[in-house]
């Protein structure tokens, strides 16, 4: 029994399709049912059936995805074993992060790093919060985040970690009558037009319990991803933003405001699969990432 027939089954179990993991794991759809072949001939067993237009798991291949991340999990701690007698943490981390958040605490990360055998590979998207999850199956560590809970929806059975707490403030013209507040509150905000988010991003859950607690609807003239684009229309008079405060460097015409009444933070987490935590040099990135991140001044 090989860990790579069992890593690919469990791939197969969570993408659903050969053709989803073979563009994940960058090989061809053959070569991965060249591969199931092959372990199914050692094993003995069927692990895959037809279904629809592709495949499935069989029961018995359904048992051996599961127990998958039991053994990456054990061979990791195996490997983070003979790190520590070798003295330090060593090995590549990949990093896919949320780009706000990234911003904040990547490059203190990798100032730390210089001089030690830990490597990173970076990427960065901006997803629904329940999209994060499953980039977990793609890189060591993804830095999401939540504005419900510590843990992002949908990360169930992974290591989940607050790496940092970070308020979200509204942006306003500096022109706008609300400009002159030092904070504002929910009822402040009734009538007011924004430039939100794509639905089921995190910051609009503030917008969303804001209507609830007014009784009104906001307007959303645009939903945009790019904090540094939604600043520049902002500036412009298109409408309220949301926006992180870490990062966010109001550009002249643009004032931020605390906002009280609703929940206006959200808890910056690292997200990682259990076998790959294990790693000593990934469990490393993941506490370097929480004291960068209880450096940051509200």
């Amino acid at each position: 029994m090989e860990f790579r027939h069992l890593d690919l089954l469990r791939e197969l179990s969570v993408r659903g399709t050969l053709a989803a993991v073979a563009a994940a794991t960058h090989r061809t759809p053959s070569a991965l049912s060249q591969q199931l072949r092959t372990a199914e001939r050692e094993l003995g067993v069927r692990l895959v059936e037809p279904f629809s237009r592709g495949v499935r798991l069989t029961a018995a291949g359904q048992v051996l995805a599961d127990g998958a991340e039991d053994v990456g999990r054990a061979l990791a701690e195996v490997q983070a074993r003979l790190d520590a007698s070798l003295g330090a943490p060593r090995g590549v981390v990949s990093i896919g992060s949320l780009p706000s958040a990234g911003e904040a605490l990547l490059p203190s990360l990798l100032g730390w790093l210089r001089g030690t055998e830990i490597r990173l590979e970076l990427d960065d998207f901006d997803l629904a919060e329940t999209d994060y999850a499953a980039r977990t199956l793609d890189v060591d560590v993804v830095i999401a985040h939540s504005l419900a809970g510590d843990t992002p929806q949908g990360a169930d059975g992974l290591v989940s970690r607050v790496v940092a707490r970070e308020p979200i403030d509204v942006a306003l013209p500096a022109d706008h009558p609300l400009a002159a507040r030092p904070r504002l509150r929910v009822e402040d905000l009734a009538g007011t037009s924004w430039i939100g988010v794509p639905e089921g991003y995190p910051f609009d859950t503030i917008l969303i319990a804001v209507e609830n607690l007014t009784g009104e609807r906001l307007e959303r003239r645009l939903r945009l991803r790019d904090n540094r684009l939604i600043e520049a229309l902002v500036a412009e008079g298109v409408g309220l933003a949301l926006l992180p405060r870490f990062t966010t460097r109001p550009r002249p015409g643009v004032v931020l405001r605390p906002l009280d009444g609703v929940r206006a933070d959200r808890s910056i987490v690292a997200l990682a699969r259990p076998d790959r935590y294990a790693r000593l040099a990934v469990r490393t990135v993941v506490d370097r990432l929480a004291e960068i991140g209880e450096g940051l001044v509200h």
